[in-house]
C-alpha cells in the first residue's frame, strides 16, 4: 500500500538506512524473506495450513508478501476494526480469533462477513444467540470456532462435554456453522524451559482429543483444529491433529521468542530477527553511558527491555518515555551514531509506528504502512 501524499514519513524510497529519521522501526527484507519461506516449508511438510496472525505487524502489505510467498492460506486478526482495515486492503479469509459481544460490533461483524470469508471464535451459549440473529437479519452465515481453554485460562469453554454442546447449538443455530475448534495456548508460546513447554502441549493435546471424542458423540464433524503460536507451532504442525498454525512473530521476530530454548539448550523458534528499532545516539555526555531516542513510546517493554546489536560490549539497561540508557565500557558509540535494537516484544511496538520501513543492502526498499495500527476495537 502506498503513503498518503503530504504524510510525513521518516524514510522514502532509495535513501540510505543511515538517513533515516529515529527512532524507526526497520525490516531486513533478506531476513523476512527467509522467514516466510521457511515457515511456509515446515507447513507444507507437515500438510497444515497457516493462518498467520495479522497482531503481530498489523500491515496489509505484510500480509500480502505472507500470501504471495509465505504459504498463508488466510489471517487471525484479534478485533473487528483490525479486520476491516485488513480487507479494505484487499485481503478476504480472516478468523476473529477472538470472542465478538457487543451489539455494535456484532453488527460490525456482519457487515463485513459481506466482504470476506470471516469466521469467528465463540465461547458462551448467549454470544451464539446474538450472532445467529445477527447472521439472520443480515442474511449471511457466519463460521464460527468454538474455542475451548487448553490451559491458559483466559478465554475458551471447558474442553469435552461442555464444548461439544456448544459446538451443536452453532450447529442447529439459524445461519451458523460450525467450522471447529479454536485450540491455542498463549502462555506455553513464551514458556522458555523446553521440558515445561513439552508438557504443557502434551496437556493441550489431550483437551482437544476429549473434546473430539465429545463432537463425535453429537455426530458432529470437526474441519478446522486451530492453533499455534510462534513458540510451538513445530509440535502443533507434526501433530497429526492440528489443521492450521495461527504463528504470528515468526515473520519479524524479538527478544522474547529468541530467548526459547529446545532440548540441547540452543534456539527453539527457527527464524531470525528481521525487526529492528533503529535509534540514534542523543547524548554521550558521560564516559561508559550514552542514551538513544528510543523510549518505551517507541517499543514495548512488558516482555524485557530490546536487545542491542552490533555494537561490541554495549548494552540497552533502561529507559524512559523517550530516552534509551546504553552502557557502552567501551566507548564505542559517538553522538548522532545509529543503533539498532530487537524489540522484547514485536506486536505491541508494531502498533506504536506509522510505518514498517522495508531495507535491503542497506538501503531503504520500501515503506509499508502499519495499516491496523490503533484498531483496536
Amino acid at each position: 500500500m502506498s503513503i498518503e501524499v503530504g504524510t510525513i514519513v521518516p524514510a522514502k524510497v532509495g535513501m540510505h538506512v543511515s538517513e533515516i529519521e529515529t527512532p524507526a522501526l526497520i525490516v531486513d527484507l533478506d531476513a523476512f524473506e527467509r522467514n516466510l519461506e521457511k515457515m511456509r516449508d515446515i507447513a507444507r511438510t507437515h500438510g497444515v495450513g497457516l493462518r498467520a496472525h495479522a497482531k503481530a505487524h498489523k500491515s496489509a502489505d505484510v500480509a500480502h508478501r505472507q500470501l504471495e510467498i509465505g504459504g498463508a492460506h488466510g489471517f487471525c486478526c484479534q478485533k473487528v476494526s483490525e479486520a476491516i482495515a485488513l480487507v479494505d486492503a484487499g485481503i478476504k479469509d480472516i478468523l476473529i480469533s477472538n470472542q465478538i459481544v457487543s451489539p455494535s460490533k456484532i453488527a460490525r461483524l456482519i457487515d463485513l462477513s459481506k466482504r470476506a470469508n470471516l469466521r469467528v471464535c465463540v465461547d458462551d451459549s448467549e454470544n451464539i444467540i446474538a450472532l445467529s440473529k445477527a447472521a439472520v437479519e443480515g442474511g449471511i452465515e457466519l463460521g464460527c470456532l468454538v474455542e475451548i481453554d487448553v490451559g491458559a485460562g483466559r478465554c475458551g469453554v471447558t474442553p469435552g462435554r461442555d464444548a461439544a454442546e456448544l459446538a451443536h447449538q452453532i450447529a442447529t443455530a439459524p445461519n451458523l456453522r460450525f467450522d471447529g475448534l479454536q485450540a491455542y495456548h498463549g502462555p506455553a508460546q513464551h514458556c522458555v524451559d523446553a521440558n515445561e513447554r513439552q508438557s504443557i502441549f502434551e496437556s493441550v493435546v489431550v483437551k482437544v482429543e476429549r473434546t473430539l471424542t465429545a463432537l463425535k458423540d453429537q455426530a458432529l464433524e470437526c474441519p478446522i483444529i486451530s492453533g499455534a503460536g510462534t513458540g510451538t507451532f513445530q509440535k502443533e504442525a507434526a501433530s497429526g491433529l492440528f489443521t492450521e498454525l495461527q504463528a504470528g512473530t515468526y515473520c519479524f521476530m524479538d527478544a522474547s521468542y529468541m530467548s526459547v530454548r529446545n532440548q540441547e539448550g540452543g534456539q527453539e523458534v527457527p527464524f531470525e530477527n528481521a525487526l529492528f528499532l533503529l535509534c540514534s545516539v542523543m547524548s554521550a555526555v558521560r564516559a561508559g553511558t550514552v542514551v538513544c531516542d528510543g523510549g518505551h513510546k517507541s517499543h514495548a517493554i512488558d516482555s524485557g527491555l530490546p536487545v542491542l546489536v552490533d555494537v561490541e560490549g554495549a548494552e540497552y539497561v533502561g529507559c524512559n518515555d523517550e530516552h534509551g540508557v546504553i552502557n557502552d565500557p567501551n566507548n564505542l558509540l559517538k553522538l548522532n551514531d545509529k543503533v539498532r535494537l530487537i524489540p522484547g516484544h514485536c506486536d505491541p511496538t508494531c502498533n506504536l509506528h506509522d510505518t514498517l520501513i522495508g531495507v535491503r543492502n542497506g538501503l531503504v526498499e520500501t515503506v509499508w504502512p502499519v495499516t491496523a495500527r490503533g484498531k483496536l476495537w
